[in-house]
């Protein structure tokens, strides 16, 4: 499925229906009188949330939603049915924005969140509610309103407890296919993944909500590479699960250069709690992963854990580690 955090749609309310000028005319009543009934409400515009939804995909060829109108009164002062109001699905983690991209009308950040994004137009009134002792018989009644509508921006952000970030290339599809059941693209190049991936891992009946974020690189925040359309996600999550391919040269310069990627963003990602792991120490001898090691931890002053995501008893070790960082 194409992956969309991004997307402009039309949504209008339906308009109330108009109220009745019916009068009575019935065989053996003398003084029939109005009898016309109000028009029903329009229906209104609802987004809902929805976890089992990742992408916006679904408003990417349908850009116009609108609820249906509320039905004309009628004699014998009946009442029109009132519009049904229209449910949009959203994943969880959705903004909505105003046509200006900028000003947030609303954040969806719990399971089955609902908001009127439109009202529906209020019904108009029958020839019944002008009836008074001097107007007997009134011809007057009212139309409907019309109903709300609007262009909105509808914005995705992921929303994962632990949130994989790290160099291309350096096996963050890997760890999570290993941790989680998710299957996300794994390939040897850089930029395999082009978006955020989500999956779900258990451990001791706790569940852990993974989220797989492209690789960075420096000017990330500027737009270099895939830049700020996915640093974004990252928002969201609670702690930041740094991977690093312990093959690499320079790995304390890279380490700072996404740190400092994270900090020209958002100063808020750098205070997220963070967990640093070495991935593909089976392609390393142990004399040489040891000074790494130790390097990295001098100059960081942080704690490494090292894994290969071919190895069980290590990935089981990381899932254990993981669950302290969920609430």
């Amino acid at each position: 499925m194409k992956f969309l955090d991004q997307v402009k749609i039309f949504i209008k309310a339906g308009d109330g229906g108009s109220g009745s000028p019916s009068f009575r005319r019935e065989k053996f009543i003398e003084f029939g009188g109005p009898d016309g009934g109000d028009g029903g409400k329009g229906g209104s515009v609802i987004l809902k949330s929805e976890r089992n939804l990742n992408t916006l995909i679904d408003y990417r060829y349908q850009q116009h939603f609108k609820a249906e109108r509320g039905g004309d009164g009628k004699g014998k002062n009946q009442t029109g049915k009132g519009g049904e109001n229209l449910f949009l699905k959203v994943p969880l983690g959705t903004q909505i924005f105003e046509e200006d991209n900028k000003t947030l009308i609303f954040d969806f950040k719990k399971q089955d969140d609902e908001f009127v994004a439109a009202n529906g137009g209020k019904g108009g009134f029958g020839n019944t509610r002008f009836k008074s002792s001097t107007n007997r018989a009134p011809r007057k009644f009212t139309k409907g309103t019309k109903g709300e509508e609007f262009w909105i921006w509808l914005q995705l952000k992921t929303i994962a407890d632990i949130g994989i970030i790290g160099m291309p290339n350096a096996g963050k599809s890997s760890l999570l296919a290993s941790i989680t059941s998710a299957r996300p693209k794994i390939a040897n190049y850089k930029f395999t993944t082009l978006n955020p991936n989500l999956g779900v891992a258990l451990y001791d009946d706790k569940e852990i909500v993974l989220a797989d974020i492209p690789g960075l690189i420096e000017g990330a925040h500027s737009g270099v590479g895939l830049g700020i359309k996915f640093l974004k996600h990252i928002e969201r999550c609670k702690t930041l699960l740094h991977l690093i391919d312990a093959n690499e040269e320079n790995l304390v310069q890279n380490y700072k250069n996404i740190r400092n990627e994270l900090k020209k963003y958002s100063n808020e990602l750098t205070k997220k709690d963070e967990l640093i792991v070495f991935n593909k120490i089976d392609l390393m001898d142990k004399e040489d992963l040891d000074c790494k090691i130790r390097e990295f931890e001098n100059k960081i002053k942080k704690k490494i854990i090292a894994i290969s995501t071919l190895d069980k008893k290590l990935i089981s070790v990381i899932k254990s580690k993981l669950t302290k960082y969920v609430s």
